[in-house]
């Protein structure tokens, strides 16, 4: 009797443990990450945060995002069979806070790696997937047939022409009244006639043509032609390097930034930025005149109407911007006011960064990314330079 009690006890104990485990078991089936985490399979909250090229919202409520930041995440996430639902983010300052109180898995987009950023509590940035920095766009310049021939008619130009001039006059009038009596065959007694002519034998001695049909036969013309001579010798070459200036300017190319030759030329020069954009603080470091604006678009009409003198943005999105409103005569300037990294915004301590700081790593080194940009920055475009090894294709030992 004992004995069936013991046996009837052990069953019931087996029972129990099985019925314990199939109550605490997880409904979803963890996914290994790198370095030992877990992931739990479900899917992905993802923010969406930026501009064109790096985001572009579609319209409608099924549209979808795309752009260099989409095309990176899918990217990562298809790698790891992540689902992602996404959700659009009005700010980055929104869309941080949103990670940070956990309503966001992950907020993607042109987001730059500051360090007042990473201080923020509750957040972490990813790995760099991209490197730009802060750019000007300006008025073009085009230049016109007006504006090739226009220092021609500058100060420099116009004033040595008129003192050649005026010498020329001088001399011609000086040869004719010493010759006109005593030499009217080549020098005529008429004065309109008789100046054109001396103007002339003044013309001919300057350039050292010397045509030899005019020359002065009395003392008081060879004189005054002998003291032209040396004038000439002494004033030609100045005449000549205010005309071969003026020449210079109009075929040189000439800077097309003549406000913004350098960052410190930001000083006090009206500027549209961006709120909540790292523009703004940028501006305000240069102390530049600023005029925040809710978007991008808002701040290059400020730029159209000339109420500011130039826009300042992150340049990647600057030129996409020009290269798609050529007609709009805009222009990014070489100026870089500032280098930043991109980066993807994560909750302190997910699971994910590691995985995706990889996969990030991945796509650099095998130019993945520069793919990406390519492809709606198109080719030739020196950006996210500082992110790859310099024998592009080869993986470091």
């Amino acid at each position: 009797m004992l004995i069936l009690r013991r046996l009837i006890l052990v069953v019931s104990l087996s029972f129990a443990t099985i019925a314990i485990d199939i109550t605490t078991r997880p409904g979803l089936e963890p996914v290994q990450g790198q370095g030992g985490e877990t992931v739990d399979s479900q899917t992905l909250k993802v923010g969406v945060v930026g501009n064109p090229p790096f985001v572009f919202y579609g319209e409608g409520k099924n549209a979808a995002f795309t752009g260099i930041s989409l095309d990176v995440w899918r990217a990562v996430a298809e790698s790891q069979k992540w689902n992602s639902e996404y959700v659009r983010q009005h700010s980055i300052s929104a869309g941080i806070t949103a990670v940070a109180q956990g309503e966001l898995d992950i907020l993607i987009g042109p987001i730059s790696v500051t360090p007042e950023r990473a201080a923020i509590e509750g957040i972490t940035f990813t790995q760099p997937y991209f490197s730009s920095g802060i750019g000007l766009l300006i008025p073009g310049k085009p230049v016109s047939l007006w504006e090739r021939f226009s220092p021609f008619f500058g100060i420099a130009a116009l004033s040595s022409a008129g003192v050649l001039t005026l010498l020329l006059f001088l001399v011609g009038n000086l040869i004719w009244l010493a010759e006109h009596r005593k030499n009217p065959e080549q020098f005529s007694p008429h004065y309109p006639e008789g100046v054109q002519n001396g103007m002339w034998f003044a013309l001919v001695t300057l350039t050292t043509v010397g045509y030899g049909d005019r020359s002065p036969r009395t003392k008081l013309g060879q004189l005054v032609a002998g003291v032209w001579m040396l004038v000439a010798l002494l004033s030609f070459s100045s005449i000549t390097a205010g005309l071969a200036s003026a020449f210079s300017t109009a075929l040189s190319e000439a800077s097309a930034t003549p406000l913004f030759r350098s960052v410190g030329d930001l000083k006090n020069k009206e500027v549209a930025v961006v709120q909540d954009t790292t523009a703004v603080d940028w501006a305000n470091f240069y102390q530049a005149d600023v005029r925040e604006t809710n978007n991008l678009t808002a701040a290059i009409a400020l730029l159209q109407k000339k109420q500011v003198e130039a826009v300042m943005f992150d340049r990647p999105a600057l030129i996409y911007y020009t290269r798609q409103n050529p007609d709009l005569n805009l222009e990014v300037t070489e100026i870089r006011v500032s280098l930043e990294p991109y980066g993807f915004v994560l909750k302190e301590n997910s699971p994910l960064q590691k995985t995706i700081n990889v996969e990030m790593l991945n796509l650099l080194y095998s130019r993945v990314i520069a793919e990406f940009t390519e492809r709606w920055l198109g080719p030739g475009i020196e950006e996210n330079q500082d992110l790859l090894p310099q024998n592009i294709g080869e993986s470091p030992s």
